[in-house]
């Protein structure tokens, strides 16, 4: 099912949305952003005192003839500037960087944070390596536009203001030169930068597709080994970088030229200034120095000003880039952001002992693409407490689909769900999870030791109940062979654990949470018949006096449960006892006795 997005598909309107959101994501970082602009005010004044100083010993040397103890003193401002400038540089850099972390920090937590609460059913159609990408590179695209480009739209027109402030008094012409010719630098910006978006955009866009082949090819290559099509997707892998490496490519050129055409017409504007300056010493002009004229120390001021006036300007188109940078990584970021979130309610309820817990769906509808595609119709099943259901159907009969739309991963078109005769929509979500724990075929394990894992389950639990459930499921039967026993790391995807045993770690967490319904997706399946007697074993011991609703294939499984339900497309059919549904030769007898492997009627 693909996510329905809010994002606008009009360009020019993406824009609009994304420079507004990165907007308010900059109230965050406020005071860091404040705090860096009022550094490079303080930097930009000290640039007049250095210019300033620089004239007068020049004049006083050159003209005056003055000695070396008389100038000591503005010796002394000049480098006393010059080292305050450096310092003030290294705050302001720092307090935008503190800017940009703290709103890559917030904006990260914001996307797993969607992203979990959308739940596996948003991760099913999507290539893990693209969301990964999203959150780690597509963040990190974020940085430039607020450690650097907000920070340098102030210093932009606060440090040139001030520096005319001094230069109109000397001459109003040298200053109307320099007011005159600084909108070209922002023109010439805004226009190279016009197409720098869809650039970068393409650019992340290509970043995802890389990320998300790689990290899907890292992971099954083992079985492309074994089919002998590590070739093919070598090649493939080498297109998707090369289509990488061109968008990359065409951001660096953009960038380049940006900063090209920007020092071209900075060099024509002070050009233009200190051709004035000079026609005005030689006595070609006679003009602009409010009927004064003009001092060696005055046209050497202005003349050292001018690159520093632009300087915040060019800088402010430097950074131009990393606006489109970041225009580019939102556009993609709010592509998560607006995915709807399954409906969530915050009203609370009775705590509900797991003794005394039954399960009730009521006309079960669901749909994906819109509706064009049904899943369940009219799903009617009662679970009472304690009860052990197990459901079986052909591969699209609606079994995986059924277990999301119980555990919240997908939102139902109609119908109910209800614990207790509490409809699930009326619990608070914590309280929703609280009902339940889930063992899907393939268990979920991280970074981190056995004993981390576990924990998982109820994260305040002591080291005792880890250890009894540890003990009951079976994880200690193989981790007392381990030189560090649960403190033993296992990698991603229980990396360094057999499938057996992480499914054993899987149910230990199970256990330690001790949820009053267990919903089960095929706990063994892909085991072989050693590790899934130990794994039925570790499940009798897990599901005595709980709930229980099982997807399963093994006939085992069908005959230890109390009733086994039998879907087909999107409906349950048949729900008795396993004996009377095989007596009455109907849909259950057709899956065991056709033999194509639907259900393995072999016995462990």
């Amino acid at each position: 099912m693909k996510a329905i997005s809010n994002m606008p598909t009009d360009g020019d309107a993406i824009s609009r949305q994304s420079l507004r959101w990165l907007f308010v994501q900059a109230k965050s970082a406020t005071a860091w952003v404040c705090l860096s602009v009022g550094l490079g005010i303080a930097g930009g004044l000290l640039l007049i005192v250095q210019a300033g100083c620089l004239a007068r010993i020049i004049r006083y040397v050159a003209i005056d003839g003055s000695t070396r103890e008389s100038l000591v003193s503005l010796f002394i401002v000049l480098v006393g500037a010059v080292i305050v400038k450096a310092v003030l540089h290294w705050g302001r850099e720092t307090a935008g960087f503190r800017a940009g972390a703290l709103v890559r920090e917030q904006v990260r937590m914001a996307v797993v944070e969607h992203v979990t609460r959308l739940g596996p059913g948003y991760m099913a159609d999507r290539a893990s390596g693209a969301v990964a990408s999203t959150i780690i590179e597509q963040v990190e695209g974020l940085e430039g536009f607020f450690a650097r480009y907000l920070p340098q739209m102030a210093l932009a027109v606060a440090i040139p203001l001030a520096m005319l402030s001094f230069v109109f008094p000397i001459s109003w012409a040298a200053g109307a030169l320099l007011l005159v010719t600084a909108p070209l630098i922002p023109l010439f910006m805004m226009l190279i930068g016009m197409g720098a978006q869809s650039i970068s955009q393409r650019y992340f866009t290509a970043l995802s597709r890389l990320s998300a082949h790689f990290l899907d090819v890292l992971q099954g290559l083992a079985t492309l080994k074994l089919f002998d099509r590590s070739r093919p997707e070598e090649k493939r892998v080498a297109e998707t970088s090369a289509a990488y490496r061109v968008q990359t490519m065409r951001v660096l050129r953009v960038a380049f030229l940006s900063s090209a055409v920007l020092e071209f017409f900075t060099s024509i504007a002070i050009a233009l200034v200190a051709v004035y300056l000079g026609m005005t010493f030689l006595g070609y002009y006679d003009f602009g120095t409010w009927g004064r004229p003009l001092t060696l120390s005055g046209g050497l001021f202005i003349l050292l000003l001018a690159p520093d006036f632009y300087l915040p300007l060019r800088e402010l188109g430097i950074h131009y880039h990393t606006r489109a940078e970041a225009m580019g990584a939102a556009a993609e970021i709010l592509k998560v952001l607006e995915t709807p979130l399954p409906p969530q309610n915050s009203g609370a309820r009775r705590h509900m002992a797991p003794e005394a817990i039954g399960l009730s769906i009521e006309a079960l509808h669901l749909t994906y693409q819109k509706g064009q595609r049904r899943a369940l119709a009219g799903v009617n099943l009662r679970i009472a407490p304690g009860e052990h259901i197990a459901v079986v159907g052909e591969s699209g009969a609606g079994k995986t689909s059924l277990l999301n739309a119980i555990l919240g991963f997908v939102s139902p078109d109609r119908g109910k769900i209800s614990v207790n005769e509490i409809s699930l929509a009326d619990l608070a979500a914590d309280r929703r999870n609280d009902c339940f724990a889930w063992i899907g075929q393939d268990p979920v394990l991280f970074h981190g030791t056995i004993r981390e894992n576990i924990l998982m389950g109820r994260r305040e639990a002591d080291k005792a109940e880890v250890a009894a459930a540890a003990e009951a499921t079976g994880v200690s039967a193989f981790t007392h062979r381990l030189p560090a026993g649960l403190e033993t790391r296992v990698g991603e995807q229980g990396y360094g654990l057999s499938r057996g045993e992480a499914q054993r770690v899987a149910l230990a967490r199970a256990w330690l949470k001790n949820a009053p319904i267990l919903l089960l997706d095929e706990p063994t399946a892909g085991l072989d018949r050693k590790n899934e007697q130990r794994v039925m074993s570790a499940l009798q011991r897990l599901t005595k006096e709980r709930t229980v609703l099982m997807m399963t294939h093994r006939l085992s499984g069908l005959r230890q449960a109390d009733r086994v339900a039998v879907m087909e497309g999107g409906e349950i059919v048949a729900c008795d006892t396993y004996d009377r549904l095989m007596a009455n030769h109907g849909a259950l007898h057709r899956l065991v006795n056709r033999g194509e492997g639907d259900i393995d009627a072999s016995t462990p």
